[in-house]
């Protein structure tokens, strides 16, 4: 059971999703907040897994809450649900600490989905906002993985269909040590700073298509 909260200061939206993820048996919402301020409480209070969280709210937005939660609680997973995908709240969302990025024109499966993932480990970032971040990257960037060997290029590869250390580690026969360190050199190698930007490397760079 995935214990949520659900931060948004859209009454209407914030009840309608609570509604759809209360149909979902694996998902348990345990709080609720209208800002950005009351979100952070209620997070740190209760202690949620994962945290809906919408950008633009008064009272505190979702970045200084993101920012305030990944603070205090780096366990928890921020998703950010928001209409926005600009650069000006892309970067500085990530940057706070969300671990995905999904629109409100996401169906409620998704969002749904997009949670379960998040208390697996498994990153969800939307296309559009992929293109974003990628598109603040060096121009050169798109030849980083030719540095990558063999076992790490399957281990990122493995990262971009949003694979755990532990999967990667059962997939490929290899130790989670083992996976760990592959995986900080790949961040290294790729410049990136995050699993969540080494993800949206692959997926931009068309590296699962056949």
């Amino acid at each position: 059971m995935v214990r949520v909260a659900v931060v948004d200061d859209h009454e209407i939206v914030r009840k309608g999703i609570i509604a759809y993820l209360e149909t979902d048996e694996r998902i348990e919402v345990i709080a609720q907040a209208s800002s950005g301020n009351e979100g952070a409480r209620v997070v740190l209070e209760q202690k949620p897994d994962v945290v809906l969280m919408d950008l633009m709210m008064e009272d505190g937005n979702g970045i200084e809450a993101t920012a305030q939660i990944m603070e205090q609680f780096p366990a928890c997973r921020v998703i950010i649900l928001t209409s926005y995908y600009d650069e000006e709240q892309v970067f500085p969302a990530i940057e706070a600490g969300a671990f995905s990025y999904i629109l409100k024109t996401s169906s409620g499966e998704e969002i749904a989905e997009a949670i379960k993932k998040a208390a697996k480990g498994e990153n969800v970032i939307e296309s559009k906002v992929a293109g974003k971040m990628m598109s603040n990257f060096r121009s050169g960037e798109t030849k980083l993985h030719e540095e990558l060997t063999q076992r790490e290029l399957e281990v990122l590869l493995c990262i971009g269909n949003g694979l755990t250390n532990q999967e990667i580690s059962e997939k490929l026969y290899i130790g989670i040590k083992t996976v760990k360190t592959h995986v900080s050199s790949i961040l290294a190698k790729l410049e990136v700073h995050d699993r969540t930007q080494a993800a949206v490397y692959v997926h931009r760079n068309n590296m699962l298509k056949s």
